[in-house]
């Protein structure tokens, strides 16, 4: 099964418009704007908690942001209380998709291994990319009207969410005769732990799927004019499969699921009220 991006982004980008129209409706502000960024992906490919499998195992993401800014209503009037949720929460819809190539580090793959499944591991290789849409909650410990009003700079914050992820993992190898179906030339002992016996499913996954994420930050916005914003936030998302990056073994070193951070910069851009 292969994964058209296209279509599946189109029809994402709908639904957040969509959102973002049917909010509209209620007199809530708007606020629309792209991020990018860095990612690190945390698979099983390299050692946990190995340096070079951290650093080296890193990609890119660029995201669409709505937000639903909840301090001015079109009833809006001077007479009515502050609500503590209005001033300090708002709602983010993010459509994202990030991509990251992914290669064995570590002392298993150290050049002064002769071994042939050292080779095998070394010329082993795949690519993680996934589209990703949700919603996140924002908590700013300020005022978030404050902060609209000038009144200062930046406005820390942390969030939780939930996303939907598409992933369409991709698999290489230049070991022996090159193809993926081959399980001779993956590692061993990947091979002996899919054990049909043990009702395991393969190893590799060199094709489409979906899944549920948990996504977390904390971040800042930095204020540039009354309508736009600077951005910076460092996100951990955490996905509900361990298929995202191609590669799941049933070794006992394969303790969790895929998950990465991206720390992604961005422009935010305040709509007029409603």
């Amino acid at each position: 099964m292969t994964l058209n991006f296209k279509p599946v982004t189109v029809m994402l980008f709908a639904l957040v418009l969509g959102i973002n129209e049917g909010f509209a409706q209620f007199g809530f502000t708007n606020e629309i704007g792209i991020v990018a960024g860095p990612v690190a992906f945390q698979s099983d490919f390299g050692e946990r908690q190995d340096f070079e499998t951290n650093s080296g195992n890193t990609g890119y993401g660029i995201g669409l942001v709505h937000y639903i800014n909840f301090t001015y209503r079109r009833q809006y009037s001077s007479r009515q209380s502050a609500n503590f949720f209005n001033y300090h929460f708002k709602v983010r819809n993010e459509l994202s998709f990030n991509k990251t190539n992914l290669d064995h580090f570590g002392k298993w793959v150290d050049e002064d291994r002769k071994s042939t499944n050292a080779d095998k591991l070394r010329q082993h290789s795949g690519s993680a990319q996934n589209i990703n849409i949700g919603s996140q909650l924002e908590f700013f410990p300020l005022s978030i009207r404050d902060f609209e009003a000038l009144s200062y700079s930046f406005a820390p914050y942390i969030s939780l969410g939930v996303q939907f992820t598409a992933y369409n993992p991709k698999v290489f190898t230049t070991f022996g005769d090159g193809n993926i179906d081959n399980s001779n030339n993956f590692y061993d002992s990947w091979v002996q732990a899919t054990n049909p016996n043990f009702n395991e499913d393969n190893f590799l996954f060199d094709g489409a799927g979906s899944t549920f994420s948990v996504v977390g930050g904390v971040g800042t916005r930095y204020k540039l004019n009354l309508l736009s914003d600077l951005v910076i936030d460092l996100k951990w998302q955490y996905f509900l499969d361990d298929r995202v990056d191609g590669l799941d073994h049933n070794l006992e070193s394969n303790k969790s699921n895929d998950w990465l951070v991206w720390l992604n910069i961005g422009y935010i851009h305040y709509l007029n009220s409603n």
